[in-house]
């Protein structure tokens, strides 16, 4: 079985779109993968995966690279907390938000603390989604090691964590603004009415038609003025063609028309 096969009959057995991710990162992942279970090719890879039970999870908690923390790029942050969330909460009795690829959680939760921290918790709902089952359960329990916390102040962890041995538990009030759900970026339909999504670090693993054809979903699924956060190794080249203008490094708005 050659690669492309394997990507042909992931797709129709898994519905995950291996065709929509980089070629050249991919098969360094999936050959690199393939030495780790100490198995010779795509096709005992791919009878792997559809004959055990756990496999299927491990390999995409081993594709999706989970590597997150909190306040992740704290100067972005900071604009969101000080410039753009406050511009989005004016003339709105609710604001929705969106975490997509959210990862083990860090990056909503992250922008729950910041609405705590604003006053304007109670006037915000917050989704997170991901592809990987296992890292969505993970995210659920709301239990960090201290790397995910190097960019959380001692005042915040103070306030926002308890700790318990080697870990910090995310308190309740917390934990409790943010609701997890399954999606995938490449299959999955998109809820609309959403003010803001963040989605970062996530689209540099896909091509270029794939990166356009979410975006432009993404779009679909924002609300007039809504905003796009994006991860810093990310831009939108052709903004205005994906109906966004570019805000600032990491932002972009949804245009009132394409073009």
């Amino acid at each position: 079985m050659y690669f492309n096969e394997f990507k042909t009959r992931v797709m129709a057995t898994f519905r995950l779109d291996l065709h929509s991710y980089k070629e050249g990162q991919l098969k360094r992942r999936l050959d690199s993968y393939i030495i780790k279970l100490k198995l010779q090719n795509y096709e005992e890879l791919y009878n792997k995966l559809t004959k055990e039970k756990d496999c299927y999870e491990n390999f995409l908690d081993y594709l999706t690279i989970n590597v997150s923390e909190f306040f992740r790029d704290q100067q972005r942050f900071a604009y969101l907390k000080e410039k753009y969330l406050p511009e989005l909460f004016k003339g709105r009795h609710q604001v929705k938000i969106w975490s997509a690829a959210c990862s083990n959680g860090s990056e909503p939760y992250s922008i729950a603390i910041i609405l705590e921290e604003l006053g304007l918790s109670s006037k915000a709902s917050i989704h997170a989604t991901d592809i990987d089952k296992t890292i969505l359960n993970k995210a659920m329990e709301a239990r960090y090691g201290r790397d995910s916390l190097k960019n959380v102040s001692e005042e915040r962890i103070k306030r926002f964590f308890t700790k318990q041995v080697n870990l910090y538990l995310l308190n309740e009030a917390v934990k409790k603004k943010v609701l997890f759900r399954y999606h995938n970026l490449l299959n999955n339909d998109y809820q609309k009415g959403y003010d803001l999504i963040s989605c970062r670090n996530v689209t540099i693993y896909f091509t270029r038609e794939a990166q356009d054809e979410i975006y432009k979903k993404f779009n679909l699924s924002l609300n007039p003025g809504g905003v796009l956060f994006i991860g810093g190794s990310e831009v939108l080249f052709n903004c205005r063609e994906l109906g966004f203008e570019r805000l600032s490094p990491c932002f972009y708005r949804k245009l009132s028309r394409l073009g």
